[in-house]
């Protein structure tokens, strides 16, 4: 029993397309739907139920045109190239966007239709459904047999990995994600912290500690309180807490239907907070807590928003005699002993600092220090920055550690930066890393309470505010300029 069919169109409107779309995966999702209510009331269809993503595909006989300065928005060569899509009222711009360069750079219809993709039953669900809980276990049981389920095999990473090769005569891919795997992280994504996908805005601050939270908390919560001043401030229209918890800008605020959510009884694994803008371009933050299981987890499913960049601001070991508490450290390199990317991305392979990042990271660091040149350097090291799978590093043998940070020029020591880099350059999302020294293992000045609480004191403020303002800085770059040409291989894929 399958969902309504929709012939294949070609279109040479990316809006057209976009609704074309819309309309195929909405059919699909209300068909999934209307079934699983009359499975919960007990009716058991006589067929298999089975919906369908839509899919868009384009077909070119020439060898790509496209101005060479381009970064994405064209095809590798000669060729035909789809792929799946999902969740058009979430991605619509971005489809919108991606859909306008493949008629621009190359002049060829786009054909919009049916894939033989199926969509899983639970992808169909809305945000708040809990199927397990409404069904007897024989009728969850049955459920298998009558619809689609997640299956792992149409959500690898080998496309962005580099390691696909389509079947003898398939397409080529068009995007890094599949629709199911894009649906599968928007899943993961509720889960890990606590807020809806549409929520996460297109910069994002990643931190391993809460103090840089309730700092970026009490920000937006005094921002929505705030009148208008105009200032770029004034673009920001919600603050979102997990529990899908909206605090409106006061003078937009118009009833209390406007307010929606509960705070959750208990805080997720990594709660994300959200400074909202129309536009998307606002600011997330995630607390990843501590290691580099964290750090690719939520980076693993974040990428498929395609956000415009990502920064860790977090605390880390310094690791020379010349550093002081408070320092702060703008990575430039990364020595890779996280381990939990190995397979996905080899240690033999660079990862690059980004100019544009580490631009906007350093003049930050200028403009809230009111620091330049010489004495800038008294405050902020550029350098390479080791992160690790071991909390407790400093309890191996003592010349062990010391003498590989050495050789490899690391000027400070963390669990999570590299891994969020790294996974950064594997999935095409510009980058950066500014930390903040807290302690000096190697010098005898270890993280003790007393110390610790001065420091935080005395630096998360600064700290949290050089990356807001690096954020602004980022926002001003044209999006293709960000996303850098050094992010793509030679044979890449056509969206962002």
């Amino acid at each position: 029993m399958s969902a309504p069919s929709f012939p294949t169109q070609q279109f040479h409107d990316p809006e057209a397309a976009l609704a074309r779309v819309q309309e195929i995966y909405d059919a699909n999702i209300a068909h999934l739907r209307q079934a699983l209510h009359r499975f919960i009331a007990g009716d058991t269809p006589e067929a298999h139920v089975r919906a369908y993503y839509p899919f868009v595909r384009v077909h070119t006989d020439t060898v790509a045109r496209a101005d060479s300065r381009l970064a994405y928005g064209f095809v590798a060569g000669p060729g035909t190239y789809e792929t799946t899509l999902t969740r058009p009222e979430l991605f619509g711009n971005y489809f919108r966007e991606q859909f306008g360069l493949l008629l621009k750079n190359h002049r060829i219809p786009l054909e919009i239709g049916t894939s033989a993709q199926p969509i899983p039953l639970h992808f169909s669900l809305f945000e708040d459904d809990h199927l397990e809980g409404t069904l007897p276990a024989g009728r969850r049981l049955l459920m298998r047999d009558v619809f689609d389920l997640p299956d792992l095999a149409a959500m690898d990473d080998g496309i962005a990995n580099g390691t696909y090769e389509p079947p003898f005569g398939q397409p080529w891919p068009l995007a890094l994600f599949t629709a199911p795997r894009v649906d599968y992280s928007l899943h993961r994504l509720r889960h890990y912290t606590g807020t809806a996908p549409q929520h996460f805005q297109n910069f994002v601050l990643f931190t391993n500690y809460q103090f840089y939270i309730d700092e970026f908390v009490r920000i937006g919560r005094e921002l929505m309180a705030s009148a208008p001043d105009n200032s770029p401030n004034d673009d920001y229209i919600a603050f979102v807490e997990p529990g899908n918890v909206v605090t409106r800008r006061a003078h937009l605020l118009t009833d209390e239907s406007d307010l929606n959510g509960s705070p959750p009884p208990r805080l997720p694994q990594m709660p994300a907070y959200h400074l909202v803008r129309k536009d998307r371009s606002g600011i997330t933050m995630v607390n990843i807590g501590v290691g580099p299981s964290n750090a690719k987890t939520i980076t693993d499913h974040i990428a498929v928003l395609r956000p415009h960049a990502w920064i860790m601001l977090g605390h880390c070991a310094g690791l020379r005699n010349s550093q002081q508490l408070g320092d702060y450290v703008l990575a430039h390199g990364y020595v890779r002993e996280d381990h939990v990317l190995d397979e996905d991305l080899p240690l033999w392979v660079p990862i690059p600092p980004l100019a544009e990042v580490q631009v906007a990271l350093e003049s930050a660091v200028t403009e809230v220090t009111r620091l330049q040149g010489y004495e800038l350097k008294r405050v902020m090291r550029t350098g390479t920055v080791a992160s690790v799978d071991n909390r407790n590093w400093e309890l191996l043998p003592h010349r062990t550690p010391e003498r590989r940070f050495s050789q490899s020029r690391a000027i400070a020591l963390d669990m999570e930066s590299a891994t969020i880099a790294a996974n950064g350059f594997r999935f095409r999302v510009p980058y950066g890393t500014l930390l903040c020294v807290s302690d000096k293992p190697l010098h005898g000045e270890l993280k003790l309470p007393g110390m610790a609480n001065q420091f935080y004191r005395e630096r998360v403020d600064q700290h949290l505010r050089i990356g807001l303002r690096a954020v602004d800085i980022l926002r001003q770059q044209r999006q293709d300029q960000l996303h850098s040409r050094k992010l793509r291989s030679f044979a890449e894929v056509a969206f962002q």
